[in-house]
């Protein structure tokens, strides 16, 4: 195949749409990069956005990749998809949205009305599982929406997430990749399809089979790019669309991360910690693995759900002064941030997080709040940001630690992605923590790789994954843990973090009774 054949990733995250375009050897030839809203409220922990907006926003990406290459776009092979998880959207049979989309922050509740009905009900009870059920069904999106917009429901052609919204609207067929199904739908994640018609989902929820999208495999064509996609887009009319997956299972293939021994974290809006393995896995009881990037494979994901959300929020509410400088030396913000983590020392003189600002469905428990201790008169800002760090590294821990004690695989590997992953003082605390070397990628746009890796394998340009990771991914710079930090961050996890939540569950509790927070 001539080295000329390249292909477009479009990558649609929570803070930003990007169009990026590779060669087979995982170079990032060109981007473009459109920032968006992240979402809008209406009411008190909603999270919307216009279905809309991300398509404009995705055309908008596309033409600002055309306008800083000079390339023949006849030498594109083909079209991947990536984006954000759980964003659910009601369309017609036109595919024309019907209602905002509900995105995967938005802490809005549905009733749970009435118990599972047959052997499920018991075995429920049995298995101690009827919280879990329960919590599965006032999430739901498609169950707030028949409860409170009957109107919108009864419309309702497809219930779609914005992988399966954008797909239609790039090849008119209501299509999705098996790898994007994240969200509160009648999903079989053993059997990585739409679950069976005796299924408890399926009484969970009032959604139909009819109103979902045909599912396909990654790599596999989706469709073809339409002549009104192209005119919207530029985007050659007549390419293939290949499926790929969401962008955290994207984010692990296009980091090289796919043997069992190795993890990937990603330091983005919600941090994660994954393994990609043939076997189903529940790392967390009851709580499934999520479809990975490559068919017929899962990825056991611990997911900490603010993750670097925290840190977004630290320079929002105290890092003005480092933002204003950064524009003024034209540098990265990450550089003066990265001043602050160094001017401490590790461990952050005592100051610990236990970073639950969302609450989780059993480890840690609906009542979970975040936290810190140790302060004293000498904590600054510094410490405060480098304390959010090491927590959410200690929070990874952890969840490598589950994973391998419910996979008995040792974890000898890291890769590291997301945002997160720019900031050296990070890499270097990660390593420092976990006791183990964290690689970087030698791309920082890791989903965006995944999915063209998934796009290369389903036209035939690389014969299979195994021969696509090796050509187009590989490890740039590396932090080896330091011996003595290594030392003093084992005792502070061991014998300081870790008896944290059990200490403060209590307190977590009460705090929920009197204040009704988090509902």
């Amino acid at each position: 195949m001539s080295e000329k054949s390249y292909l477009l990733a479009i990558d649609n995250g929570t803070q930003s749409v990007r169009a990026l375009l590779f060669d087979l050897d995982g170079n990032l030839i060109g981007k473009g990069k459109v920032e968006l809203r992240a979402y809008y409220s209406s009411q008190p922990g909603w999270a919307e956005q216009d279905p809309e907006y991300y398509w404009t926003c995705l055309g908008e990406a596309c033409h600002k990749l055309w306008a800083q290459l000079d390339i023949d776009r006849s030498l594109i092979r083909g079209v991947s998809l990536t984006t954000q998880r759980g964003t659910v959207i009601n369309v017609d049979e036109h595919g024309q949205p019907l209602r905002p989309a509900i995105l995967w922050l938005d802490q809005r509740r549905a009733e749970v009305r009435g118990r599972i009905k047959g052997p499920w009900s018991w075995l429920f009870k049995l298995i101690g599982a009827e919280a879990t059920v329960d919590y599965f069904r006032a999430q739901a999106e498609v169950n707030w929406i028949a409860q409170q917009q009957p109107e919108i429901w009864a419309k309702t052609h497809k219930v779609l997430l914005l992988s399966g919204f954008l797909s239609h609207r790039l090849c008119g067929r209501f299509v999705d990749s098996v790898g994007c199904c994240v969200a509160y739908l009648p999903f079989d994640y053993k059997r990585l399809k739409w679950a069976a018609p005796g299924d408890w989902k399926w009484q969970a929820m009032p959604v139909r089979r009819e109103q979902l999208p045909e599912l396909y495999k990654p790599g596999e064509q989706l469709g073809s790019i339409s002549a009104e996609a192209s005119r919207h887009t530029g985007i050659p009319e007549g390419l293939p669309l290949i499926a790929a997956g969401a962008d955290k299972a994207c984010e692990v293939l296009g980091a090289g991360g796919v043997e069992p021994q190795t993890a990937c974290l990603s330091y983005a809006t919600t941090a994660t910690i994954n393994t990609t393995r043939r076997k189903y896995l529940e790392t967390v009881p009851l709580i499934p693995p999520y479809p990975s990037a490559i068919p017929d494979h899962f990825n056991t994901e611990v997911m900490i759900y603010r993750g670097f959300w925290m840190v977004s929020w630290f320079k929002q509410e105290f890092g003005l002064r480092e933002m204003q400088r950064a524009k003024q030396l034209g540098i990265e913000p990450e550089v003066l941030f990265d001043e602050l983590v160094n001017a401490v020392p590790l461990g952050s003189m005592g100051l610990t997080l236990q970073p639950y600002w969302s609450p989780g469905i059993r480890d840690p428990g609906l009542e979970a709040k975040g936290s810190i201790i140790g302060f004293g008169d000498v904590h600054t800002r510094a410490h405060i940001y480098r304390a959010i760090l090491e927590g959410l590294a200690y929070a990874l821990r952890q969840g490598k630690e589950k994973i391998e004690q419910r996979s008995h695989t040792r974890i000898t590997h890291l890769r590291v992605s997301g945002g997160g992953s720019q900031s050296d003082a990070a890499m270097q605390l990660t390593a420092d923590i976990f006791g183990l070397p964290a690689e970087r990628p030698h791309v920082y746009e890791t989903a965006g790789l995944g999915a063209a890796i998934d796009c290369a394998v389903g036209l035939g340009l690389h014969p299979d994954f195994p021969t696509a990771i090796k050509a187009m991914t590989r490890v740039g710079q590396v932090f080896q843990p330091n011996p003595e930090a290594q030392r003093i961050y084992d005792q502070l996890y061991r014998e300081v973090y870790l008896r944290m939540y059990k200490q403060l569950r209590p307190l977590y509790k009460k705090i929920r009774q009197i204040t009704g927070y988090p509902a």
